[in-house]
């Protein structure tokens, strides 16, 4: 496995090695010794998916507040999407900026947001599915988001407004000025 770090600490890009012949390729996804000697210890507790039929569905940008923030390590099973990680630490150098890096299930990379980072994607083609691991278990009472198209965060993303397919909840998610800091 590759680790990638960015200018914004936390995320980490990682990308599993490929062995490959005619028949297609074997890769480890996973493998928490790797993972922790890069990352730290981490324990994940909870493996979500998702299908997003259309592309241009826009998932995001959400968190979930302590007592049960959660770490992500996303990856995408089927098609691609323009995934996002937003700091939102109290205290950090870098709230407000956000990485972005495209994940498909072509270069089988998978991004790692850590708790105390806004997460969210968009979809680049139909029919696309993302598996991602948490570090705490989902809690409907610690459940936040804000608002995709937020310009103090001012994400560049590979659509239109008039594209974006959102749910109710992300079409009216507060602005990142109006949300307390992890």
């Amino acid at each position: 496995m590759k680790f990638e770090r960015f200018d914004i600490d936390g995320p980490v890009l990682v990308t599993p090695v490929r062995i490959g012949d005619s028949r297609g390729f074997f890769s480890e996804s996973f493998r928490a010794d790797k993972f922790e000697a890069e990352i730290g210890p981490t324990r994940f507790v909870q493996d979500n998916q998702s299908l997003s039929v259309v592309r241009g569905t826009i998932r995001g940008l959400h968190y979930q507040k302590a007592p049960h923030a959660q770490g992500k390590l996303i990856r995408v099973l089927r098609g691609a999407v323009f995934d996002v990680a937003v700091d939102i630490r109290k205290q950090s150098k870098t709230f407000g900026r956000h990485v972005a890096v495209e994940l498909s299930s072509d270069n089988g990379q998978q991004l790692w947001v850590p708790p105390g980072f806004l997460h969210g994607f968009c979809t680049l083609c139909d029919n696309v599915e993302v598996m991602y691991k948490v570090t705490d278990y989902y809690s409907p009472a610690c459940d936040a988001a804000v608002r995709w198209n937020d310009p103090d965060i001012g994400i560049r993303w590979p659509i239109a407004e008039a594209e974006a397919q959102l749910s109710a909840k992300d079409q009216t998610a507060p602005w990142l000025r109006d949300i307390s800091p992890m």
